[in-house]
């Protein structure tokens, strides 16, 4: 059995007053996505202090990127932290809960970049450790769902100058235990995509119903024919979500309205699968609405790609927090999660890894972006390690 050598994590929880304080700072302050001003100062400051040189990209992202430089020569490896909140009211009661009315960090960004900052306290600290160059990338905007924050960064050349090789981040996960780390080759996570539907039917008074499609009824077909899709379409062992989450229409309870509008998402992890999605969902609403003398028009967006993680960069992190750790500390992940993460942007450029920082305990059952997600501050202490042991085992491979 290996025995965990605990280097980096015997420093880093000395560390945890800094930790906390940068913490409290960016949860009690949150900005939502391509709002994050305020962030990217304190961020700045931060960085500044540690005598990390940065770089900023003006009106066009609120990203901010640091750079740790060795004097040995190795593998560029990049961090990366997303800095966004959510448009959510806070519930969880923290001393330190946020001051900006409908605006959260739940689903604990704060908690990522206090890490970030974390590991590169650890690096300036130990630069005798670093066989290479690590760049600090600090994102904005993962929560918009479309072109995100990871994309206007790799075009104004984020990852060049150095040019990165590998790239390792994390997501706190309530659905690992408080302490662990979780892992998992090839694809982890989902590609998101949006839909909208809008049914076009006859306005009427509620009582005569014949004279008409009514777009209500409609929309409810449509709604349970989507469902039909996942279940009697796509194969049973290829994970496909399709979730309607709003439904408008109508302003009366008496009044047939002309017209609803369904938006929601789908969620699918093999990219054949994604590309043929598209096609069912419209066909379904296609013959949905004519079969009952309606019309609907479907807008379909893409939103970010599956992110897959590369075999071998996962094994060579998942090798060096074992060393660090112990492997009882490190949980396979045997399935992909139907969430999505911009974070795919990056893994479509370089090899890399993402993992999932554990933060689930008894008193921590709520899930991301509830208005109770609060996790525990020990999570930082394990976050700032996970990423600098992972960066050095990246450069350990890269260098060999």
């Amino acid at each position: 059995m290996v025995r965990p050598q605990n280097r980096w994590s015997r420093e880093a929880r000395r560390l945890l007053p800094a930790l906390r304080a940068w913490r409290v700072a960016f949860h009690q302050e949150p900005e939502l996505s391509n709002e994050e001003v305020l962030t990217r100062e304190k961020l700045l400051h931060a960085l500044d202090g540690l005598g990390v040189p940065t770089r900023t990209f003006g009106s066009y992202s609120n990203g901010v990127v640091g750079v740790i430089q060795s004097d040995r020569s190795g593998p560029v490896v990049a961090l990366r932290a997303d800095m966004d909140a959510l448009p959510v009211v806070e519930e969880t009661h923290a001393p330190f809960a946020s001051r900006f009315e409908g605006r959260m960090h739940a689903c604990g960004h704060d908690v990522h970049m206090a890490c970030l900052l974390g590991a590169a306290t650890l690096l300036k600290r130990n630069p005798g450790r670093l066989r290479g160059t690590v760049k600090l990338v600090f994102q904005p905007a993962e929560e918009e769902g479309g072109r995100g924050g990871a994309l206007p960064l790799l075009e104004r050349g984020a990852f060049e100058s150095p040019r990165v090789d590998y790239v390792l981040g994390q997501h706190v996960a309530s659905e690992v235990p408080l302490g662990a780390v979780g892992w998992k080759k090839g694809a982890l996570m989902a590609a998101p995509d949006q839909f909208e539907i809008r049914v076009r039917g006859t306005p009427g008074h509620a009582s005569t119903p014949h004279q008409g499609p009514d777009a209500v009824l409609v929309a409810a077909e449509i709604v349970t024919g989507l469902q039909a899709l996942v279940s009697r379409v796509r194969n049973p062992v290829d994970p496909v979500v399709v979730t309607v989450g709003t439904i408008h229409g109508g302003t009366r309870h008496n009044v047939i309205p002309q017209e609803v509008v369904l938006t929601g998402t789908v969620r699918t992890v093999d990219p054949k699968t994604r590309s043929k999605a598209e096609a069912w969902i419209r066909r379904r609403v296609r013959m949905i609405a004519g079969s009952m003398g309606a019309s609907a028009l479907l807008r379909y967006r893409h939103g970010y790609p599956v992110l897959v993680n590369d075999p071998a960069a996962t094994q060579s992190v998942v090798d060096a927090l074992g060393r660090e750790l112990g492997p009882t500390r490190l949980v396979e992940l045997h399935h992909p999660g139907m969430g999505g993460e911009d974070f795919a942007r990056y893994l479509e450029r370089v090899p890399g890894t993402f993992l999932r920082l554990g933060v689930g305990s008894p008193s921590m059952t709520a899930s991301l972006h509830s208005p109770t997600f609060f996790p525990d501050e020990s999570a930082l202490v394990l976050g700032a390690v996970t990423l600098v042991t992972g960066a050095l085992g990246l450069q350990a491979t890269g260098g060999a």
